[in-house]
């Protein structure tokens, strides 16, 4: 597992069933009344971990049930630190889609500013985060939004942000695939092979 996710931090060799499983469980008896509360656990944990669970369990409690309320701009600062300390792609493309996404869609406005500034960040994985915070949209997606994220990071060779570009592209092809289409036309010069050929891979 460690080889395999190149991670520095070492294993213990859970399987994600089993961890979530376990977090489920051990869970129930974490109990956080504020908002405050809530990041505060979730902080500890993910900065006492020794070993790579150990954050996917912080992940984990990040996104309890019981913590919905507390999900709004304000956890903002909680999620980019664990972004920018985690600095990997099974950490924040979780965070992206599951975390950020739904703080975007009920505080678009707010939340559109942050994205737009997160993607001319000079840190990568903030704007990895801008470029797929919509994944899950659909037809909800707001696409000014999505090729303005995606603008500023065409003219990267950075394989991971390459890599986000084609898979946020590819994403709403399933509702659109017309407009993708459109958009890779207009922007082949400018579009890496990658970002391209992704963009373009379940369209007929």
């Amino acid at each position: 597992m460690q080889a395999y996710m190149k991670s520095a931090m070492p294993y213990h060799g859970v399987p994600t069933p089993l961890l979530r499983q376990l977090c489920k469980a051990i869970f129930l008896e974490v109990e956080f009344s504020t908002g405050a509360h809530w990041q505060s656990q979730v902080l500890d944990l993910w900065r006492n971990a020794r070993f790579r669970e150990e954050r996917y369990a912080a992940l984990y409690l990040a996104g309890d049930r019981r913590a919905r309320p507390f999900q709004t701009p304000s956890a903002m600062k909680m999620y980019e630190e664990l972004i920018v300390t985690g600095a990997w792609w099974d950490y924040v493309d979780d965070i992206a889609s599951h975390r950020v996404g739904p703080i975007l869609k009920g505080y678009p406005a707010p939340m559109r500013r942050k994205m737009l500034a997160w993607s001319k960040s000079s840190n990568l994985w903030k704007r990895r985060t801008a470029i797929l915070c919509q994944l899950g949209f659909k037809e909800e997606t707001d696409l000014k939004l999505l090729y303005a994220c995606i603008e500023p990071s065409l003219a990267s060779q950075e394989f991971f942000l390459r890599k986000a570009i084609g898979w946020a592209l590819r994403q709403y092809a399933w509702t659109d695939g017309a407009e993708i289409k459109k958009y890779v036309r207009l922007n082949r010069n400018r579009l890496s092979a990658l970002s391209a050929r992704e963009a373009l891979k379940n369209i007929g």
